[in-house]
């Protein structure tokens, strides 16, 4: 039998559980593919970072995959409904019998695999689909009635009861090295002319080893610390592994594994650090439950469906000034200047600008998220949903909608000294810690920085009007 191992969101050689078993099937070799659908692509809304990431680390499969004798072809189509087709035709001319692949949640990614399948199935083709972006399979999960959980406290102690019970999936072997089956692997492409934009390859090195070698460091160094110092923008105090995890060039399992070896096996005890950094993965985990419990999330819609109502403003001046960096709130244009530099945005800073486009200029959180989308080297649709739902108060488990980050209280909390601000705003780079939070007239009117675009004295109440005004709110 000769199988056809097709990776998305996967890219790696160790720990893939559909890779594993494709090479333990075919005794007659594995072929790998990979598709560029760029149309569906920016339809998604990737930006140029994470294409960039994404084909460097296509690349890099390919060579590892090159070791094992194991050819990595790639198919074209703009989009996925071209996919199933495209598949089929490899799958006939290089004689495979079977196709592997790891399962995605999001809807367009389930209806295409959904056709993938039956496409195969009418053609004499079995397929073969594994658990691997999650450790628990989202049908392991359910309250005592038997609904899907809709807060995160009972879905993690659920998690880790089954974690607890039945162990941690073991993370599976490097596949081993296939006989010579003549198919000479294709070209990875460089780039993508439709995003062909701002890259930082130095930032975001492409492959297994590098990112087994971050995740390595982090848990030498950093890990114990972890509950401490995440907040702190100034602090390397996070893994900084997102971008690994959304391609999956590293897998959870990868990561858990290293937590625990960390913990002397303790998952929700033991190490303070480890624990919040495990639960952490776990509230990864529950946005991609979400996605597949409540699909409407990944279409544009609110969870939290009485908030469709919500009379957002779309200022399309203010969001500019969001965007760029230029809203007179120090600690927000140095989080927005961060993601326009380098791809990525500390956590702790995704909430504060999220929490100031949602609710102190009350601009609709779908603007941002795409935003956010097209600029992250880690865009990844689950979490950044997910933490733009929970910033506006539209979401699961969400922020109350009368709690409002004040960005001054979180500037001067977490990033005390100011050296996070001055770095990407450096305009203010002469101000003295008092006055880089919030520098004052005097000071604008030496440097090249806005006044702040929005009085927040009076937006608390707007927004507190907005939401009790909502038809079917309920106390909670």
């Amino acid at each position: 039998m000769r199988a056809l191992m097709w990776f998305r969101s996967d890219l790696r050689v160790a720990d893939n559980p559909a890779l594993h078993h494709a090479r333990k099937a075919a005794d007659n070799g594995v072929i790998a593919v990979f598709a560029v659908c760029t149309k569906q692509w920016a339809e998604h809304d990737w930006g140029s970072m994470k294409v960039d990431f994404v084909l460097r680390n296509v690349r890099a499969l390919s060579e590892a995959l090159a070791r094992l004798n194991i050819p990595l072809v790639l198919i074209r189509a703009d989009r996925f409904a071209q996919v199933p087709g495209r598949l089929l035709t490899l799958a006939k001319r290089h004689a495979c019998e079977a196709l592997y692949l790891n399962s995605e949640y999001e809807v367009n990614e389930l209806q295409r695999d959904r056709e993938v399948t039956a496409l195969f199935h009418e053609h004499g083709r079995s397929v073969h689909t594994f658990t691997d972006q999650v450790i628990l399979d989202a049908d392991r999960l359910r309250t005592g009635a038997g609904r899907w959980y809709t807060v995160f406290t009972p879905f993690k102690r659920k998690w880790c009861e089954i974690v607890k019970e039945e162990g941690l999936p073991p993370v599976g072997p490097r596949p081993r090295r296939q006989g010579r089956i003549g198919i000479e692997p294709d070209a990875v492409p460089a780039t993508v002319r439709v995003f062909a934009g701002h890259q930082r390859p130095d930032l975001w090195p492409a492959g297994e080893r590098a990112a087994q070698k971050r995740l390595n460091a982090f848990v030498a160094r950093r890990i114990g610390d972890y509950h401490k110092a995440r907040d702190h923008p100034a602090i390397d105090g996070t893994s900084a592994l997102s971008p690994y995890l959304a391609v999956g060039v590293l897998s959870a399992r990868q990561c858990l594994q290293a937590a625990l070896d960390a913990n002397h096996g303790r998952l929700d005890s033991g190490r303070k650090g480890v624990t919040t950094w495990i639960s952490e993965l776990i509230w990864r985990e529950f946005y991609r439950y979400i996605l597949v419990g409540f699909p409407r999330v990944c279409m544009g819609r609110p969870f939290k469906t009485e908030t469709d109502n919500l009379p957002w403003r779309y200022d399309e001046g203010q969001f500019a000034a969001w965007c760029a960096g230029r809203t007179g709130f120090p600690i927000v244009d140095a989080g927005m200047r961060q993601l326009a530099q380098t791809g990525w945005m500390h956590n702790r800073l995704r909430m504060i600008v999220a929490m100031f486009l949602t609710k102190d200029l009350f601009i609709d959180w779908r603007w941002g998220e795409r935003h956010f989308m097209q600029h992250l080297v880690d865009g990844d649709l689950a979490s950044n949903n997910g933490g733009w739902q929970w910033s506006a108060s539209t979401g699961t488990d969400a922020a109350p909608y009368f709690r409002v980050f004040n960005p001054l209280n979180q500037s001067w909390r977490y990033d005390p000294d100011g050296s996070f601000i001055r770095r990407f705003v450096p305009e203010l780079a002469g101000l003295t810690a008092n006055r880089v939070h919030c520098p004052d007239g005097q000071s604008l009117a030496a440097l090249d920085y806005p006044r702040p675009i929005v009085d927040r004295r009076n937006t608390r109440q707007f927004v507190m009007r907005a939401f009790r005004r909502l038809p079917g709110r309920t106390s909670s």
